[in-house]
C-alpha cells in the first residue's frame, strides 16, 4: 500500500461532504461527543467533521485494512481525538464498547464500494481494467468473486445477479459462466466482461451504460455479504445512538435505500395500538425524520464529483430511548478519556 494523507485528499472526494456535516454537526457540539464514521474509506468525512466539531472524538471502522491505514495518515494530525479500529460496521455497538465509549452522538454510513476500492486496479472492482476477480473489501479473509464464478450453480449464480445486480439477463450470463468455466476457470475481469457483453442482446447493450456494471455490483455485494451487513448495521447504528444524537446514511442503489428507507421509517412511527385514545409513552417515535424523502446531489456537485450521481441520502435524530436503542443515560467518558 502507498499513499500520504495528502494522496488520500487528492484521490478522494467526500460525496455530500457539507451537508452530511450540517446534519451532524448540531449533535456533536459538546466535548466528549463521539462520532461514528462506520465505513471509513479514506477518511474525507471524517476530516471534515473532525474540522468543524473540534470538540468531538471520532470512531473511523473500515473492513479495508488499506483503507485503515491510509485514512490513519490523513487524520493523525487529530492526534488522539481519532480511533481506527479493523471490523465491519454493524459491528459498531460492540467496538464502542470495547473502547470503552458510551452511546454515540453522531453516526455516519456512506454504504457500498470505497473511492480507494475502485481506484486500486488490483482489487477487481472496476470492469473497464483487467485485473484479478478479487472484490473482496477485506482482503484478509473470505471468498472472492472468482470463487464465487467458479462454484456456484446456475440457479444460485442466476439469483445473485438477479436479485443484486437487476439484470434481466441474468440466467443467460449464469449458464454461460458455467459453460466457460468447464473449459477454464475465471481468474480476472476481462474474461467476465467479454463473456457479459455477448450474453445480452444488441439492443439492450445500447442503453444504460457499460452491460457488466449490474453484474459487477451483484458480484461485489455477494463476495461483501453488503445488504446482509446493512440489515443488521441499521440498527446497530441505532442501537448506538444516544438521545439527540444523529445518523446519516448515504446510499448509491435502490437496494440498499430501500433498507434505510424502511429502517428509519420504522423508528419514526408509533406503535401505540390502534383505537386508543392517546400515544403511550413507552410507544412514541425512537426517531424523528431530518430529510424530506431521500436526498440527491445537485448538478454543481456531480459535475465536480460524478460518483456523487446515484447517491441517496437519509438522516434521522434520536429523540428518545427504547425498543432496542441505545439506553437514556449520560455519556460515562470525558475528552480525555476517549483518547
Amino acid at each position: 500500500m502507498t499513499g500520504s494523507g495528502g494522496d488520500a485528499r487528492d484521490r478522494h472526494v467526500p460525496v455530500l461532504r457539507d451537508r452530511c456535516v450540517a446534519l451532524l454537526a448540531p449533535a456533536l457540539a459538546e466535548p466528549g461527543a463521539v462520532v461514528v464514521d462506520g465505513t471509513l474509506g479514506m477518511g474525507g468525512h471524517s476530516e471534515a467533521l473532525l474540522e468543524a466539531c473540534p470538540q468531538a472524538v471520532l470512531v473511523g471502522i473500515d473492513r479495508d485494512p488499506d483503507a485503515l491505514e491510509l485514512a490513519g495518515r490523513r487524520l493523525a494530525p487529530f492526534g488522539e481525538r481519532v480511533r481506527l479500529v479493523h471490523a465491519v460496521y454493524d459491528e459498531m455497538p460492540a467496538v464502542l464498547e470495547r473502547l470503552g465509549l458510551g452511546p454515540a452522538q453522531g453516526v455516519l454510513l456512506d454504504l457500498g464500494v470505497s473511492s480507494l476500492q475502485l481506484d486500486e486496479a488490483g482489487r477487481g472492482f472496476a470492469y473497464s481494467v483487467d485485473a484479478p476477480l478479487d472484490m473482496r473489501m477485506d482482503q484478509t479473509t473470505g471468498p472472492t468473486a472468482a470463487d464465487v464464478l467458479n462454484t456456484y450453480e446456475v440457479r444460485d449464480l442466476a439469483r445473485v445477479i438477479a436479485r443484486y445486480g437487476e439484470e434481466k439477463f441474468a440466467r443467460r450470463i449464469a449458464e454461460n459462466v458455467v459453460r466457460a468455466r468447464a473449459v477454464a476457470p475465471f481468474e480476472t475481469s476481462a474474461r467476465l466482461v467479454e463473456l457479459i457483453r455477448d450474453s445480452i442482446p444488441a439492443p439492450a447493450r445500447r442503453t444504460g451504460g457499460n452491460p457488466a456494471k449490474r453484474t459487477f455490483q451483484a458480484l461485489r455485494i455477494e463476495v461483501n455479504r453488503e445488504l446482509e451487513v446493512l440489515e443488521r448495521a441499521v440498527p446497530a447504528a441505532l442501537d448506538s445512538l444516544a438521545v439527540s444524537g444523529r445518523v446519516v446514511v448515504m446510499a448509491y442503489h435502490s437496494l440498499e435505500d430501500r433498507i434505510v428507507k424502511h429502517a428509519l421509517a420504522d423508528g419514526a412511527r408509533s406503535t401505540t395500538p390502534p383505537g386508543l385514545p392517546v400515544e403511550l409513552p413507552e410507544h412514541a417515535p425512537v426517531l424523528r425524520l431530518l430529510t424530506r424523502g431521500a436526498e440527491t446531489a445537485t448538478e454543481s456537485e456531480i459535475a465536480a464529483n460524478p460518483r456523487a450521481a446515484s447517491v441517496r441520502l437519509r438522516a434521522a435524530e434520536r429523540v428518545r430511548a427504547g425498543r432496542g436503542g441505545a439506553p437514556a443515560r449520560g455519556r460515562t467518558h470525558t475528552r480525555g478519556d476517549a483518547a
